[in-house]
């Protein structure tokens, strides 16, 4: 099972969340920061709807799997502060 971090970080001038290297937008506050960074913890563990997916690689093929909607992330929320 693949596991997902949310870290709690300042950020721009406020708090963002972020996600292999990638930042949410800015909060004002850590605590709101830290809120949106559950909900989207959260949000990402609600199984979905198994489908069949189409994506290009990086060598232009394209590809179709399926992907179930029940694999899911293990998610966390890292608050450092």
């Amino acid at each position: 099972m693949t596991k997902v971090t949310y870290e709690i970080v300042e950020h721009d001038g406020g708090w963002a969340y972020k996600v292999d290297g990638v930042f949410s937008e800015p909060y004002p506050t850590h605590a709101a920061a830290l809120k949106a960074a559950q909900h989207a913890a959260n949000e990402q563990r609600v199984p979905g709807h198994t489908e069949e997916i189409q994506f290009e690689d990086e060598k232009g093929r394209w590809h179709t799997e399926t992907a179930r909607g029940s694999d899911r992330p293990e998610t966390v929320v890292k608050d450092k502060s």
